[in-house]
């Protein structure tokens, strides 16, 4: 019986990676999710604030996020160099001037690997 499990799970284990393929190429083809580039994506995993690389990766100077957030220039460069933590508003309000969600403006660190 174990030989049987050995030898259908990486099968199982493809379909359902080609499963979430499909609905995340759907999810991108109707506009509901976006690519990031590699250099972005990486930057993210290794840690760096996400604040600060998803507001460059929108192309946006600090001063200019600042302004859309409604908070200072100051406090903003705080919550990118982890000198202070922005409240959930001001979170909120960064994710939405960024286009992004709270999740992905979470600095918690990625676990789970899924080799």
């Amino acid at each position: 019986m174990s030989k049987i499990n050995f030898l259908t799970t990486p099968y199982a284990d493809r379909a359902s990676d080609v499963r979430l393929y499909d609905a995340a190429r759907r999810r991108r083809g109707a506009g509901e999710d976006e690519a990031v580039p590699a250099a972005f994506a990486k930057r993210l995993i290794a840690g760096e604030n996400p604040v600060r690389v998803w507001r460059e990766f929108r192309g946006l100077a600090a001063k200019e996020l600042a302004a859309k957030s409604g908070i200072k220039g100051p406090y903003l460069s705080q919550i990118e160099t982890g000198k202070r933590e922005g409240t959930l508003g001001v979170m909120a309000r960064i994710a939405e001037a960024l286009g992004v969600t709270l999740d992905d403006l979470s600095s918690a660190p990625l676990t789970g690997d899924r080799s």
